[in-house]
């Protein structure tokens, strides 16, 4: 499998593990799990250009080789591990949680995040980076230049709150009360040298 081959089955499996498993006729369970066979024979149905190379084995492959673990391959079946539109149970592990977790925003919503909490909106979960620096990065995707909020997790969950570890780099949640959310300072060091590299790249 090419890198160009891999990178469009990472687009496709984007698609049919988080958001529209019933476009490609593949049942999901509950957990958001999917045969691979099953999965495979439905993308060869729909997407022409899979269909003289895909085998299911390639679900693995991509698994392995995602860099921010998107995908959880067990035995003969895939999940996506985060990111879902779609309803489904989250059964990822809650151990080896950071004290504290990073979420980007709005610099013109931060005072409303402080005050009013982080909820999932369109995403079932909200998702939070483990370091400012991978906040700020996940943060780039949708705003020009985030401001980073902090979430205190270890008190969080010593109070109930369920936070889920999701591939190698995101953690989820269903949602983080405004108590346990501070705005990190503009001149942490963290964020200082965030900033600097992105000058020094652009």
């Amino acid at each position: 499998m090419s890198d160009k081959e891999s990178d469009k089955l990472g687009r496709v499996l984007a698609l049919v593990l988080r958001h529209a498993p019933e476009k490609f006729d593949v049942e999901m369970d509950i957990n958001g799990w999917v045969d691979v066979n099953a999965l495979c024979d439905g993308i060869k149905a729909q997407r022409r250009d899979f269909e003289r190379w895909l085998k299911p084995w390639h679900f693995e492959a991509v698994a392995i080789t995602e860099e921010k673990g998107r995908y959880e391959v067990e035995g003969q079946r895939i999940r996506a591990t985060y990111g879902h539109s779609i309803e489904i149970e989250i059964d990822l592990p809650t151990d080896d949680i950071p004290d504290s977790l990073f979420y980007p925003v709005d610099p013109d919503e931060v005072e409303d995040i402080i005050k009013l909490g982080i909820k999932g909106g369109d995403r079932r979960h909200v998702h939070l980076s483990k370091s400012v620096s991978k906040a700020h990065e996940a943060g780039r995707v949708r705003i020009n230049s985030p401001s980073i909020v902090e979430v205190d997790a270890i008190r969080a969950i010593a109070d109930g709150i369920d936070i889920y570890r999701a591939g190698k780099l995101v953690f989820l949640t269903e949602g983080v009360p405004p108590q346990y959310l501070f705005k990190v300072s503009s001149d942490d060091p963290d964020l200082i040298e965030v900033l600097e590299k992105l000058e020094e790249e652009e």
